[in-house]
């Protein structure tokens, strides 16, 4: 009566992640952009997610989703949107994961455009909640500012990976 079990995650995987995470922290630390009208910041956390999700899915854009928008929030002092994080950035890289891990160039255009909404509307509900509608309003434009930034980071990066990616964890 055992029910489907999901796929064991290797040691491989688990090492290719946890660099991943440390990879968009530090780059989302060194470029962030504070924005004092939102409370927030523009950063370039969404290239990881996104590079993590087309390259191993949704289980892989999941987690480097939600730790890597977690850990930076606590790291920059943004501890107020580090479960808002949590929860927004990893359904992004569920989602990117989901409709475009291992699919065409359209398709991967297609998920990475749904992610960045997803991200968008999930950081106006946060910052409405937060501070007030008219606050996540305002983030609106900066939001998706930052997603296209790291479609336009990660899109080619994943092109080149790709088939390396394959043969190492395929």
């Amino acid at each position: 009566m055992a029910g489907k079990q999901s796929p064991k995650i290797s040691t491989r995987m688990v090492a290719a992640l946890g660099l991943l995470i440390a990879v968009d922290v530090a780059l989302s630390m060194f470029v962030h952009i504070p924005v004092p009208m939102t409370h927030g910041y523009v950063n370039l956390c969404d290239a990881g997610i996104f590079i993590a999700a087309l390259l191993f899915g949704r289980r892989g854009g999941a987690i480097v989703g939600g730790a890597s928008g977690f850990l930076l929030d606590m790291i920059l002092g943004y501890s107020q949107y580090m479960f808002f994080s949590l929860i927004v950035h990893g359904l992004e890289g569920f989602l990117v994961g989901q409709f475009g891990a291992n699919k065409g160039k359209g398709r991967q255009i297609l998920a990475l455009v749904i992610g960045s909404v997803v991200m968008v509307a999930g950081y106006f509900v946060s910052d409405s909640i937060l501070y007030a509608i008219p606050t996540g309003l305002l983030g609106i434009p900066m939001n998706f500012v930052q997603a296209a930034m790291g479609a336009v980071v990660a899109f080619p990066i994943v092109l080149q990976l790709k088939d390396r990616v394959k043969t190492q964890f395929g």
